[in-house]
């Protein structure tokens, strides 16, 4: 005698759903004159911990995907050679992650002496640098091209 359990229904009623998809789905092929656009393939598989999530693009990057948080973010203009916020002293904590970010009204260049890092200033539009201020001491920030000392970064 056979005794049919739940789990041998639903083997069966797969192996049904699989066969008649095969069957449905040959000789379409063999005609060229039925051709039809091919689609991505889906998946109706559950998501599983293994599947890499999608990356989600957008126009303004996320800190908190692509970097870690930023401690100290200071932004500077320089709109015809003024500075502002005016040229001064600004602190931060050795091993803090900084960012500078400075948008001039001319072409120039970024400077973080002591760093040696730098970002080319297009008119108009933002440059920035990031690090970690790992190294203590009193460092000039300043464009090249005109010559401007923005501010000077103490690092503690």
């Amino acid at each position: 005698m056979f005794v049919r359990t739940p789990t041998g229904r639903t083997c069966a009623a797969l192996a049904a759903a699989l066969a008649a998809l095969l069957l449905a789905g040959c000789g379409q092929d063999d005609d060229p004159s039925v051709a039809t656009p091919s689609a991505a393939p889906t998946s109706t598989a559950p998501p599983s911990a293994a599947t890499a999530p999608t990356p989600v693009v957008s126009a303004t990057p996320s800190t908190a995907a692509s970097t870690p948080a930023v401690d100290r973010v200071i932004t500077v203009t320089i709109a015809k050679r003024r500075i502002d916020p005016p040229t001064g002293r600004i602190t931060v904590d050795r091993g803090e992650l900084v960012r500078i970010t400075v948008t001039s009204d001319v072409s120039d260049e970024l400077h973080v002496h002591g760093y040696d890092l730098g970002a080319r200033l297009p008119a108009g539009t933002p440059g920035s640098v990031e690090f970690r201020a790992d190294r203590t001491g009193l460092f000039e920030v300043e464009t090249h091209e005109t010559e401007l000392v923005l501010f000077q970064l103490v690092v503690r």
